[in-house]
This record gives C-alpha cells, structure tokens and sequence, in this order.
C-alpha cells in the first residue's frame, strides 16, 4: 500500500490567518523600542522619538536609549547612547555612537527628534 500526501488547498480563512500572523511578527520586529514619557515611530534603521516636555522623558530604540535632558526655545540637549547633545533647529545631523540624530520640532508641549543608523555603520 502506497501512502500518498494529500495537499490541501488554501482557505480564504487560513490564508488571511497566515498573512495577518505575518504582519503581527513584523510589527513586533519594527516596534522593539519601549518609552516613557515619549513615543516613537520607527523603521527599520530609524526613529522618531516625540518627548513630552516637563517630565522624564526616555526611549529606547534601536537599541540605545535617548532622553531628553533640557529644551529652550529652539536649542534642546538630549542625551543618545549615553552621550550628550546640544540641538538647534535647522543643524545638520550630529553623530553619536554610530547614530545620526537631529532635532525636528520644539513646541511648548513636546520635543520631537529623528535618531537614524549611520549606513556605514
């Protein structure tokens, strides 16, 4: 007696099962940054990490830690990959521990800066 594998063909179901497991796995992946008083919106190779003024502010992403330590008018100092940064509005990318940040926003209400992987790193 032979035995013979029998295929069965794809459901609707199962395949929107397997797709939607896959898109939860790679948002997991994407998302692995946590944050306090912050929040992010991150890639695969960069952030941006939005700070709530007048408190501790912190997220971990990509890796390392970035927290936003003062802000006054457009100047803000962040400390990324326990480095500290002085920021201005319009200052090209300041690099630290193989990390590209720059500072996108300062309002009364939150700080928003960008935190991107050096490619050559």
């Amino acid at each position: 007696m032979t035995r013979r594998r029998v295929a069965f063909p794809l459901t609707p179901t199962r395949r929107a099962a397997g797709l939607l497991a896959g898109l939860a796995l790679g948002v997991a992946v994407l998302a692995g940054c946590s944050s306090e008083g912050a929040s992010t919106d991150c890639g695969l190779d960069a952030c941006t990490v939005t700070f709530d003024r007048g408190v501790n502010a912190s997220a971990n992403i990509l890796g390392v830690e970035a927290k936003l330590i003062g802000a006054q008018d457009d100047q803000v100092t962040v400390e990324v990959a326990g480095e500290q940064l002085s920021l201005t509005m319009g200052q090209q990318a300041t690099e630290v521990g193989g990390f590209a940040v720059t500072l996108d926003s300062v309002t009364d209400q939150e700080v928003k800066i960008r935190v991107s992987k050096n490619p050559g790193n």
